[in-house]
Protein backbone atom coordinates (compact mmCIF):
# COMPACT_ATOMS: atom_id res chain seq x y z
CA UNK A 1 0.00 0.00 0.00
CA UNK A 2 1.33 3.68 -0.90
CA UNK A 3 1.48 6.10 1.75
CA UNK A 4 2.98 9.26 2.35
CA UNK A 5 3.52 10.71 5.88
CA UNK A 6 3.39 14.46 6.01
CA UNK A 7 3.15 17.49 7.87
CA UNK A 8 -0.84 18.28 9.12
CA UNK A 9 -1.17 21.09 7.94
CA UNK A 10 -3.49 23.77 10.62
CA UNK A 11 -6.77 23.42 8.35
CA UNK A 12 -6.31 19.61 8.80
CA UNK A 13 -6.42 19.72 12.97
CA UNK A 14 -10.42 19.22 13.50
CA UNK A 15 -9.46 15.90 11.90
CA UNK A 16 -7.43 15.21 15.05
CA UNK A 17 -11.26 14.90 16.93
CA UNK A 18 -11.67 11.74 14.66
CA UNK A 19 -8.57 10.40 15.40
CA UNK A 20 -9.02 10.88 18.96
CA UNK A 21 -11.93 8.35 18.97
CA UNK A 22 -10.07 5.78 17.00
CA UNK A 23 -7.35 5.96 19.55
CA UNK A 24 -9.55 4.92 22.14
CA UNK A 25 -8.89 1.37 23.18
CA UNK A 26 -11.86 -1.33 23.15
CA UNK A 27 -11.30 -4.14 24.62
CA UNK A 28 -11.91 -7.23 22.52
CA UNK A 29 -15.89 -8.09 22.67
CA UNK A 30 -16.35 -4.56 24.37
CA UNK A 31 -18.98 -1.99 22.79
CA UNK A 32 -17.27 1.03 21.69
CA UNK A 33 -17.73 4.19 23.64
CA UNK A 34 -20.23 6.70 22.19
CA UNK A 35 -18.67 9.23 19.79
CA UNK A 36 -18.97 12.01 22.75
CA UNK A 37 -16.65 10.76 25.08
CA UNK A 38 -14.08 13.19 22.57
CA UNK A 39 -16.27 15.80 24.81
CA UNK A 40 -14.94 15.08 28.13
CA UNK A 41 -12.54 16.91 29.33
CA UNK A 42 -10.10 14.19 29.98
CA UNK A 43 -9.92 13.49 26.67
CA UNK A 44 -10.19 16.89 25.18
CA UNK A 45 -6.71 17.60 26.66
CA UNK A 46 -5.60 16.44 23.53
CA UNK A 47 -7.04 18.51 21.06
CA UNK A 48 -8.37 21.55 22.39
CA UNK A 49 -6.77 24.55 20.45
CA UNK A 50 -4.49 22.11 19.37
CA UNK A 51 -1.80 24.41 17.18
CA UNK A 52 -1.73 27.41 20.02
CA UNK A 53 1.49 25.74 21.82
CA UNK A 54 4.81 26.54 20.43
CA UNK A 55 5.17 22.31 21.52
CA UNK A 56 1.97 20.71 19.56
CA UNK A 57 2.99 18.73 16.58
CA UNK A 58 1.12 16.93 14.48
CA UNK A 59 1.83 14.54 11.22
CA UNK A 60 -0.63 12.33 9.37
CA UNK A 61 -0.59 9.26 7.08
CA UNK A 62 -2.48 9.74 3.49
CA UNK A 63 -3.65 7.45 1.09
CA UNK A 64 -4.87 8.68 -1.89
CA UNK A 65 -5.59 11.89 -1.05
CA UNK A 66 -7.05 10.96 2.50
CA UNK A 67 -5.90 11.34 5.61
CA UNK A 68 -5.71 7.66 8.01
CA UNK A 69 -3.96 8.12 9.90
CA UNK A 70 -2.68 10.78 12.20
CA UNK A 71 0.11 11.27 15.45
CA UNK A 72 0.33 14.32 16.81
CA UNK A 73 2.26 15.87 20.49
CA UNK A 74 1.77 18.17 23.33
CA UNK A 75 2.76 19.11 26.82
CA UNK A 76 -0.27 18.91 28.52
CA UNK A 77 -1.41 17.48 31.72
CA UNK A 78 -2.63 14.02 30.06
CA UNK A 79 -2.95 10.12 31.30
CA UNK A 80 0.74 9.78 29.72
CA UNK A 81 2.09 13.81 31.74
CA UNK A 82 5.49 12.98 32.73
CA UNK A 83 7.03 16.57 33.17
CA UNK A 84 6.57 20.30 31.87
CA UNK A 85 8.88 19.52 29.60
CA UNK A 86 8.02 16.29 27.78
CA UNK A 87 5.11 16.15 24.94
CA UNK A 88 2.69 13.61 25.15
CA UNK A 89 1.67 11.49 22.24
CA UNK A 90 -1.27 10.12 20.31
CA UNK A 91 -1.52 8.24 17.46
CA UNK A 92 -4.23 6.64 15.78
CA UNK A 93 -5.04 4.91 12.26
CA UNK A 94 -8.33 3.94 10.72
CA UNK A 95 -9.00 0.76 10.84
CA UNK A 96 -8.73 -0.84 7.67
CA UNK A 97 -5.63 0.81 7.40
CA UNK A 98 -4.38 -0.79 10.74
CA UNK A 99 -1.47 -3.26 11.48
CA UNK A 100 -0.24 -2.61 7.86
CA UNK A 101 3.16 -0.72 8.98
CA UNK A 102 1.65 2.78 9.07
CA UNK A 103 1.35 3.14 12.81
CA UNK A 104 5.19 2.49 13.20
CA UNK A 105 5.62 4.61 10.43
CA UNK A 106 4.32 7.30 12.05
CA UNK A 107 5.73 7.04 15.12
CA UNK A 108 8.88 6.58 14.17
CA UNK A 109 8.87 10.44 12.37
CA UNK A 110 7.58 11.58 14.99
CA UNK A 111 10.25 10.63 16.77
CA UNK A 112 12.60 11.54 14.56
CA UNK A 113 10.47 15.58 14.39
CA UNK A 114 10.85 15.28 18.27
CA UNK A 115 14.60 15.15 18.24
CA UNK A 116 15.23 17.12 15.84
CA UNK A 117 13.63 19.74 17.39
CA UNK A 118 15.55 19.23 20.49
CA UNK A 119 13.24 17.45 22.93
CA UNK A 120 15.10 14.62 25.39
CA UNK A 121 11.64 12.26 25.35
CA UNK A 122 8.19 12.02 24.24
CA UNK A 123 5.82 10.01 26.62
CA UNK A 124 2.13 8.02 26.02
CA UNK A 125 -0.55 6.06 27.52
CA UNK A 126 -1.63 3.01 26.85
CA UNK A 127 -3.76 0.01 27.93
CA UNK A 128 -1.86 -2.59 28.81
CA UNK A 129 -3.87 -5.05 26.55
CA UNK A 130 -3.61 -2.90 23.44
CA UNK A 131 -1.44 -4.57 20.72
CA UNK A 132 0.42 -1.32 20.18
CA UNK A 133 2.01 -1.73 23.65
CA UNK A 134 4.61 -4.02 21.18
CA UNK A 135 5.20 -1.17 18.65
CA UNK A 136 5.56 1.55 21.38
CA UNK A 137 8.28 -1.37 22.92
CA UNK A 138 10.30 -1.86 19.44
CA UNK A 139 10.15 2.17 18.86
CA UNK A 140 12.32 1.85 21.95
CA UNK A 141 9.59 2.97 24.81
CA UNK A 142 10.02 1.26 28.05
CA UNK A 143 7.68 1.60 31.11
CA UNK A 144 8.12 4.97 33.07
CA UNK A 145 4.86 4.12 35.96
CA UNK A 146 1.66 1.44 35.62
CA UNK A 147 -1.28 1.11 37.16
CA UNK A 148 -3.58 -2.15 37.12
CA UNK A 149 -5.00 -1.12 33.71
CA UNK A 150 -2.39 0.89 31.94
CA UNK A 151 1.18 1.62 31.26
CA UNK A 152 2.73 5.39 31.36
CA UNK A 153 5.70 4.75 28.97
CA UNK A 154 8.39 7.45 27.34
CA UNK A 155 11.53 6.88 24.77
CA UNK A 156 14.89 8.68 25.20
CA UNK A 157 15.13 10.71 21.94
Amino acid sequence: MDYMIREMREDEYPLLKEFLYEAVYVAKGAEPPDRSITDSPELQVYIRDFGSSRHDSALAAEVNGDIIGAVWVRIMDDYGHIDDETPSLAISVLRPFRKSGIGTALLNAMIERKKTDGYSRISLSVQKANYAVEMYRKAGFYVVSENEDEYIMAVQL
